[in-house]
């Protein structure tokens, strides 16, 4: 069997706002190495055949000569200017792909990914071509109404905490993503995305298999996630 191409797709371009610093998240420094490093670093040891970077309009060339050069990654392939959203950047980081079989997208201030949950992903992806990886949760959720009352207790065992990669055919997510971009009623609806699956589940009502990831594998977002992350990375030994 011909061996399919894998990219990476590593998100990049986010502000940080919640973290109430000048610094984006993914360049803060976690044991005196950007956050962003670390991502880069679990793809570059996968198997993973190219990573495509999209990062703010403003840091290609800190991405380049700070990360991509100063710690030798090889398979950065491209590194581009993501869009105004989440989604955007995405659909930047698909058209920018030449060609290949399978995508992997990845929140560049998820930092503590590991090649074990990468390989498992793509062994995932190829099997049943849409899958994300999450958590089950371990509290209990409660949905609410728009005054913060109450309306329902789901069921907490069919509860996940989603996290990424979230991996996909590239036919799939592509074809995804631009029904999103190109038909504006979806955004007239009040479509909310807030990750890839939302976008396959939406569009293509395709089955989207559930891929058991890690409690470490969480965001950098608010302040107090540096401070977890410090130990994180002593811990799993990412440095």
């Amino acid at each position: 069997m011909d061996k399919k191409k894998v990219t990476a797709i590593i998100l990049a371009a986010g502000s940080g706002k919640r973290m109430n610093s000048d610094t984006a998240k993914q360049y803060l420094l976690l044991q005196g190495k950007p956050v962003l490093y670390y991502t880069i670093k679990a793809f570059e040891n996968s198997s993973i055949d190219e990573i495509i970077l999209v990062v703010g309009k403003d840091e290609i060339e800190y991405c380049k000569n700070s990360i991509i050069d100063e710690y030798d990654f090889k398979k950065v392939s491209k590194i581009i200017v993501g869009g105004a959203e989440r989604y955007n950047s995405v659909f930047c980081g698909l058209n920018a792909i030449t060609s290949t079989d399978y995508v992997l997208i990845h929140d560049g201030a998820r930092p503590f990914i590991t090649v074990d949950i990468i390989e498992t992903v793509i062994k995932e992806v190829i099997k049943y071509n849409a899958c994300v990886v999450g958590m089950p949760s371990k509290d209990t959720i409660k949905v609410v109404n728009t005054d913060g009352i109450i309306t329902e207790t789901p069921n907490r065992d069919k509860m996940w905490m989603v996290q990424t990669p979230q991996a996909f055919a590239y036919q799939i997510i592509f074809e995804a993503y631009s029904m999103i971009i190109n038909k504006l009623e979806y955004n007239n609806l009040g479509l909310n995305i807030t990750d890839d699956a939302m976008v396959v589940e939406s569009t293509m009502n395709y089955p989207i298999k559930m891929v058991k990831g890690s409690y470490s594998n969480i965001k950098i977002t608010t302040p107090e996630d540096i401070l977890i992350g410090d130990v994180l990375i002593k811990t799993i030994n990412l440095s």
